[in-house]
């Protein structure tokens, strides 16, 4: 007899009671690409149905026919039938996948996410450094020691350079100091970072029977800095003034939101609401909408910018008059900096760092900046600005550490001049 899958959401009558009754089964793995599946029904038994795998990231479902759940009556295995006699009717309908690779989980993975303002460089990594190493891999060939053995390659190996297409990989200079080590295990920890998503999609989709050794591989630590590069004021407003007309817009609006290029790029004219004063932002990185709150600056600049158009229009259109695309903000920037005598010239991003950076040191509160920048908590934005908020380290001790009423058995005054 095959291993019985233990739920305590499912184990007993009186633990399936106490489930909410609702048209959606609740589903438990009991073997890779097979779960059972129970449907909570008011006044009457329950039913058991199964979810199968078949390929190409579909599943088939279907219901146990002829056969309840003992709710109501005993089990007898043959009409009325517990967990561990359901688990046994569905191990019958066991699917017979075929090999799962490295390269089929991720790619699946990235169409899961394919909403995802962040999906283009989860698929450039995986292009570069999983697929070549570990995507003709199937899942269950996966060992923990070959994981950490991979990590710690991509550490080593010097930085890839820009190298055109259908050539062999160029490579940089290695280098040895200590930034650049740190440099290079940062980014293999984000690629690892999207092999264990993937992975781990997998594992919940029920494809995968375990997820033990790609867990025990943990990222190199001490890997991320506070992020100190910043604009002053003087510095925005020269670069502000250095920008050519369409690019200038897009410089004022990431200045005066701290929103992502990618973000501004998408913006409508009805995703600017001029009564409550924000911008709504309807796919950030996370997948999650966001309203970026304005100041009086920025509500004026946006109505400027929503004069006389339409709901469904860009807000901010490319030299040539088409929308902003990836990477056509480099060159302007690149040439604003020049002419703004910005050194070392800044990129896009650093307009997003500009705001959070600015508006910390003037005293906004971690979670207020978190929140208008599509943090879900305070934990990044401590990361990287907390170091700037003035005081900030002192308040927080002074507020939240213990007191013991200490008293001192001694008189003393203190001696002045």
């Amino acid at each position: 007899m095959s291993r019985v899958v233990k739920d305590r959401r499912l184990d007993t009558r009186e633990a399936r009671s106490r489930l909410k009754a609702q048209g959606k089964p609740y589903w438990r793995l009991i073997e890779p690409g097979l779960h059972l599946g129970y449907r909570r029904l008011r006044g009457r038994p329950g039913t058991w149905s199964v979810r199968r795998y078949v390929g190409a990231q579909s599943y088939e479902v279907e219901r146990l026919r002829g056969v309840v759940a003992d709710d109501y009556s005993e089990a007898d295995g043959q009409t009325v039938l517990d967990f561990a006699q359901a688990q046994q009717q569905a191990l019958a309908k066991k699917p017979k996948a075929g090999p799962l690779t490295v390269q089929g989980v991720v790619e699946d993975y990235l169409r899961h996410i394919e909403h995802k303002s962040g999906t283009y460089d989860a698929g450039r990594r995986a292009q570069a450094f999983i697929f070549p190493a570990l995507g003709d891999l199937k899942v269950e060939e996966l060992t923990t020691a070959r994981l950490r053995q991979w990590h710690a390659d991509m550490a080593d190996a010097p930085r890839r350079c820009r190298t055109r297409e259908g050539e062999q990989q160029q490579y940089l200079k290695p280098d040895q100091s200590e930034e650049g080590r740190r440099r290079r295990r940062s980014s293999a920890n984000r690629v690892l970072t999207t092999l264990k998503a993937a992975l781990n999609h997998a594992w919940r989709e029920g494809r995968v029977a375990s997820d033990a050794e790609w867990k025990r591989v943990k990222p190199f630590p001490g890997t991320v800095r506070a992020r100190v590069r910043y604009l002053i004021i003087e510095e925005c407003r020269r670069l502000v003034n250095a920008s050519d007309g369409d690019f200038r817009l897009l410089v004022q609006a990431a200045l005066a939101t701290g929103c992502r290029y990618s973000e501004l790029a998408r913006l409508g004219a009805s995703d600017f609401n001029a009564t409550a004063g924000t911008v709504h932002v309807r796919l950030s990185k996370s997948g999650k909408p966001r309203h970026v709150v304005l100041t009086n600056e920025g509500i004026a600049l946006f109505q400027w910018l929503c004069a006389g158009r339409t709901a469904d229009e860009l807000l901010f259109r490319a030299p040539g008059g088409g929308p902003w695309t990836r990477s056509c903000q480099d060159r302007p920037m690149q040439l604003a900096c020049e002419r703004a005598r910005i050194r070392p010239p800044a990129s896009f991003h650093i307009l997003r760092h500009t705001w959070a950076s600015l508006s910390v040191m003037a005293g906004m509160p971690l979670m207020v900046v978190a929140r208008n920048l599509g943090h879900a908590s305070t934990k990044m934005v401590e990361q990287h600005y907390g170091h700037l908020a003035p005081s900030y380290i002192a308040e927080q001790v002074r507020e939240n550490a213990p007191r013991f009423g200490f008293k001192s058995d001694k008189k003393i005054a203190a001696l002045h001049g």
